[in-house]
């Protein structure tokens, strides 16, 4: 959608983001403030820093904030409710690998209990009002696991074998048969690594790399440096996830599932010295080689998110990155 057509769309909509403060979550709140929806967002902790993040985590905000987690059923049926939602976007999990190798029980709880709680709570609502419009579930390119075959493509089998990984191969199949069985309008988007302004996580390689270097230290990689990923701007995934719930608002779409990726494959040591070059720093990263469970090579094909739903990335990894240093020239500054 242009960006008018899609203002006049998105105007006055009663939107539920579940994990509001994460990179996605954020901008996607951010976006739609813009636009005009009426946002509900969830947020489980406090964290002081994310004042920094958008002006409707302060005071005198239209943003509805509601407390609360997503293990507790009668809470985001409560939400959903209360709020006369019709549109969800359902990006709340644990999301960083090597706490869910650390804590599976808790990535398995937030992640799979939270999908089926809040996809539940749309079913029993949605057999009372029929007014919800489209449910966007947030899966992973690692839901698809190791494979030979790449680049990914949609009809390929989940196969998750670690922790995090399974948890997203578990939410994806847990979105995919609400939406076949129930014929609820729910969609399920697999993206590579998002980057960009918000996030805060700075275990994460483009943040902590950024970070490093304003500090003036060494970047340092947890693997080996050789495993190949897509890196993906954050205002095209907002981008991915908008398109998304318009079709979905429109179509007999039940429990699809579309990849999105910048097309731009690159491995963690290419992507950290392209930081380095891009910030004018005179050094090299440190590796570690300490990293484990983790998938050597990841890239989706996106031909029908193309296809479908008319998608396109904007943003290279040179163009997006000029954006989020900038932004964390101003954070950390």
């Amino acid at each position: 959608m242009e960006d008018l057509e899609r203002i006049n769309f998105w105007k006055g909509k009663k939107v539920f983001v579940t994990g509001s403060t994460g990179v996605i979550g954020l901008n996607l709140v951010n976006r739609l403030v813009l636009y005009g929806a009426e946002v509900t967002a969830l947020l489980r902790d406090w964290v002081p820093q994310a004042t920094h993040l958008g002006g409707w985590l302060s005071s005198g905000s239209d943003v509805n904030i509601v407390r609360g987690e997503l293990e507790d059923y009668f809470f985001i049926m409560r939400v959903l409710s209360e709020y006369e939602v019709k549109y969800v976007f359902h990006l709340g999990a644990q999301t960083i690998v090597n706490v869910g190798n650390t804590s599976p029980v808790t990535t398995f709880k937030a992640n799979i209990e939270g999908t089926w709680n809040l996809l539940e709570a749309v079913r029993v609502l949605e057999g009372y009002s029929g007014t919800i419009e489209a449910v966007c579930v947030a899966s992973s390119d690692k839901a698809y696991g190791s494979s030979l075959t790449l680049p990914y493509t949609e009809d390929m089998p989940l196969c998750g074998e670690h922790p995090y990984d399974v948890s997203k191969s578990c939410t994806d199949l847990i979105a995919q048969s609400y939406g076949k069985t129930y014929d609820l309008p729910v969609s399920v988007a697999r993206m590579g690594n998002i980057y960009g302004p918000g996030d805060l996580n700075f275990s994460r390689i483009i943040p902590g790399t950024i970070r490093s270097i304003l500090e003036k230290k060494v970047p340092e990689i947890r693997s080996n440096g050789t495993p190949i990923r897509e890196y993906f701007f954050v205002e095209d995934a907002v981008n991915a996830y908008l398109s998304m719930a318009e079709y979905s608002s429109t179509m007999n779409h039940y429990g699809e599932a579309f990849n999105f990726s910048s097309g731009e494959r690159m491995s963690v040591t290419e992507v950290v010295r392209h930081i380095i070059s891009t910030m004018g720093a005179d050094t090299e990263p440190i590796i570690l080689n300490t990293g484990r469970n983790e998938i050597q090579d990841q890239y989706l094909s996106i031909r029908k998110a193309q296809d479908v739903l008319g998608w396109q990335p904007e943003y290279n990894l040179e163009k997006g990155l000029l954006k989020t240093i900038d932004w964390y020239r101003r954070l950390l500054a």
